[in-house]
């Protein structure tokens, strides 16, 4: 494969693997200390993830329970969870933290639906643009460097590389909206 094809899926791969990662924090119903990740909690003045701060794990299906590695911080980390946009209240017995995923409403179900869609839209527009970026790229190197008939063939590939991650980006789509679905 040419070096700047290389380029290309690479910059679209990254733009899938944030797709899955940022459709991992959304909740779908059931406990998933995944929502979790871009929690900071203030450790001694650092903002610090929370799952360096403590074990989270997951006793039953719809609760995420928090041991933090020092008491001290279960203030901290309660105020960094109340400050985030998870919707989840924190309860606390000044060892563990406690977190109960209330079950999810058909319309708060449906509005998350509605944003994966748009998280799923916004990963095409990047994929779509570092398309755009390479067949621009190829273009300008069509001036100089190589044949029109190469340029064809890069294009074409390129094309080819961004239906394939398209088609990723529907998929992973799909399956966290059935997934938020599924009652």
């Amino acid at each position: 494969m040419d070096d700047r094809l290389k380029e290309m899926n690479e910059k679209m791969q990254k733009a899938v693997d944030f797709l899955r990662s940022d459709l991992s924090t959304v909740r779908a119903g059931r406990a998933n200390p995944h929502v979790l990740d871009k929690i900071r909690v203030d450790y001694y003045g650092t903002p610090t993830p929370l799952a360096q701060v403590g074990n989270i794990t997951v006793p039953e299906p719809r609760m995420v329970q928090i041991a933090p590695w020092e008491k001290n911080l279960i203030k901290e980390i309660e105020k960094a969870i109340m400050a985030s946009d998870i919707g989840i209240t924190p309860s606390n017995d000044g060892a563990v933290i406690r977190l109960v995923f209330p079950e999810l409403t058909e319309e708060r179900r449906k509005d998350l639906v509605k944003d994966v869609k748009k998280k799923g839209e916004d990963a095409k527009v990047a994929v779509r643009n570092i398309r755009r970026d390479g067949n621009d790229a190829f273009k300008k190197l069509a001036k100089t460097e190589i044949s029109e008939d190469e340029i064809k063939d890069l294009t074409d590939e390129l094309q080819k590389m961004t239906d394939n991650f398209i088609k990723d980006i529907d998929t992973a789509v799909d399956e966290k909206s059935k997934d938020i679905m599924k009652v």
